[in-house]
């Protein structure tokens, strides 16, 4: 259940505050520290951090990771924050860490595609040029074929009556669902693809952008993949349906090999003896390819100014250090999540809440949306009331500043714009990191700063020059101040009320309805993680047929929303009926005849036993 918070503004000032909703609690922090932080903050400052980080290609594991994880290090260090390190886990694709296959580091040192047709060379693509060109896990070659359109090409149909054998395929579906097909069943020789970004209302308006692509890390059939624009993609396929003869060469440089996961961390000591064991966590993901400076070169510079702002207030004694210690996390995405969680098991222990940063500094051609999205209904949390609370503050602060040029904290950056926040309180979504920590493993409440839609997520352009310094700054203050309240808060860490209003009525229990399941201790972490599916591989393994339940669309949730949920709430109170009404509440209704067929598989495959 949400509480109710107060939106109060007119800080400093001699008049009483200006209150926006009862019952009478004002901001979690006092007057004068949010009027410090609010000051202290400098979007500015995190797009220097954010114009470092874009420079390079930082595919978990690689030399551009490793370079940004120094250059996060290095300021780190230089704005006073203590206990920087660069954590390192071995990933050598056959260790495990909880739920999450390790999975080797990926490195390319060349990539072009040259069309060599009646003698021409005429390049197509080159990965010195954009890195994005080549897809993520792609291996060596140095070959020249044929092209042949197969129209998706991850089906059987979209193969019949071509002859793919040796040559390459030209395919608009993501190349890790094509290459066990095209290149393990049909025997072609590389892929060029031209999949589009996830669907939005910009959806087709930019032929030019170039997608992020991913290749399968644990296929039986490695390959090498090329993305391409749906300009380029279009000419291509109007030449082959004219009858035209495309001949490329193909020469890659690239491919896994063993390297560790690295992590980044540093913390701000907390300053009570009997709480600074305990952890108030900012995290975010560090890789992605070159420039991801929405996704997420904006999350992990923006938790960096926070660290910052903080370090700076307390040196300069406007802020009292907080009682527990604040931790920032610099990780590859999801997967170094759960590795960390699982390989550090003292950090799951001592993190009590986490502040999760991805995308949250899209300007205006971004269309993005920013939200501050609450968790699953399976952990409730009064800490995503806190951080709503203080975006409420900044958006009347930002929109009266728009609409009347007056405001006492507007939060401008020089470079930036001055268009208000428009904050949006949101309900939780899957996505990043915060549903590792919010998985039934670790039981971490999570608030997650996000920006959504975003049309240029995944593309050549999601760069700095779309990236607003003045938003930066802005979510920068949400997280410092919530950061600051949850750390001295004294209900932090307390056990969380069970959320049985969230049920949504359901029929009488049936025998099968009654059964109670409960969660093993191991393994720890989301069954499906980043690139690596854990239920899918061990369902594979039994001959187990596919869930109903990954499948099934909801009004508020899609197949995965549904799965997280009924794992988190199989914790051996709740029966299957439970679980159906709980999870019906939050996404919308779903048969109970799909729940229990996914909680009897996942016992099948050793995640939950059934108390009999």
């Amino acid at each position: 259940m949400r509480l109710p918070v107060l939106l109060c503004f007119g800080l400093l000032s001699l008049a009483p505050l200006t209150c926006l909703a009862s019952p009478a609690d004002a901001l979690a922090l006092p007057e004068q520290d949010v009027a410090a932080i609010a000051r202290e903050v400098n979007g500015e400052m995190a797009m220097q951090t954010l114009e470092g980080i874009v420079q390079q290609h930082r595919e978990r594991g690689s030399r551009g990771f490793h370079t940004s994880a120094e250059w996060v290090a290095s300021r780190a260090r230089s704005f006073g924050l203590t206990d920087v390190e660069i954590l390192q886990f071995p990933a050598d694709g056959t260790i495990f860490y909880g739920t999450q296959r390790s999975r080797r580091a990926w490195d390319a040192d060349a990539g072009e595609l040259v069309e060599v047709s009646d003698g021409k060379q005429a390049p197509i693509a080159s990965y010195a040029a954009v890195p994005m060109v080549l897809a993520e896990d792609s291996e060596s070659a140095d070959v020249t074929a044929l092209l042949v359109d197969v129209g998706a090409g991850n089906t059987e149909a979209d193969y019949a009556g071509k002859d793919v054998k040796g040559k390459l395929v030209l395919v608009s579906a993501s190349p890790g669902e094509v290459q066990d097909l095209a290149i393990g069943k049909f025997g072609a020789v590389g892929i060029l693809s031209y999949q589009q970004n996830q669907p939005n209302g910009w959806s087709g308006d930019n032929i030019e952008q170039i997608r992020w692509g991913h290749l399968d890390s644990f296929s039986a059939h490695p390959t090498f993949a090329f993305m391409l624009s749906m300009k380029q993609a279009n000419a291509l396929k109007a030449r082959l349906s004219a009858g035209e003869a495309i001949r490329l060469h193909a020469s890659v440089k690239a491919g896994q090999h063993a390297s560790p996961y690295e992590v980044v961390t540093a913390t701000i000591p907390g300053a009570d003896p009997r709480l600074k064991e305990q952890e108030i966590a900012f995290t975010c993901h560090l890789d992605h390819p070159k420039p991801g400076a929405n996704d997420n070169a904006s999350g992990c510079s923006t938790i960096l100014e926070v660290g910052r702002t903080l370090q700076t207030l307390i040196a300069q004694r406007a802020l009292a250090r907080p009682a527990r210690t604040i931790r920032f996390i610099w990780g590859p995405e999801v997967e170094g999540t759960v590795v960390l969680l699982n390989a550090r098991k003292d950090f799951a222990r001592r993190i009590r809440a986490v502040v999760h940063m991805d995308m949250v500094g899209g300007g205006p051609r971004t269309q993005a949306v920013f939200h501050v999205t609450r968790g699953p209904a399976s952990l409730p949390s009064f800490i995503h009331d806190v951080a709503w609370g203080f975006a409420q503050w900044v958006n009347v602060q930002s929109y009266d500043f728009a609409a009347t040029g007056k405001a006492q904290f507007p939060m401008l950056a020089p470079s930036g714009g001055k268009e208000p926040l428009r904050a949006e309180d949101s309900p939780f979504a899957l996505g990043s990191d915060h549903e590792v920590y919010q998985d039934s493993s670790y039981a971490i409440p999570a608030i997650y700063l996000n920006d959504w839609p975003d049309r240029y997520i995944h593309t050549t352009l999601d760069t700095a020059a779309n990236i607003d310094p003045t938003k930066l700054g802005r979510v920068a203050f949400i997280g410092a101040a919530t950061g600051v309240a949850l750390a001295n808060d004294p209900r932090i860490g307390t056990p969380a009320a069970t959320p049985a209003p969230m049920r949504a009525p359901g029929p009488a229990a049936s025998g099968d309805g009654k059964r109670v399941f409960r969660r093993n201790p191991e393994p720890r972490g989301p069954l499906s993680v980043f690139g690596y599916d854990w239920f899918d591989d061990h369902a594979k393994r039994l001959a187990l047929p596919r869930p109903k339940l990954l499948d099934f669309e909801g009004p508020h949730g899609g197949g995965g929303d549904y799965a997280y949920e009924v794992l988190n709430f199989a914790d051996g109170t709740r029966d299957a009926q439970q679980i159906t009404n709980d999870v019906s509440a939050e996404f919308g209704p779903v048969p109970l005849a799909l729940v229990i067929e996914y909680l009897q598989a996942l016992e099948r495959v050793g995640v939950v036993e059934q108390i009999r």
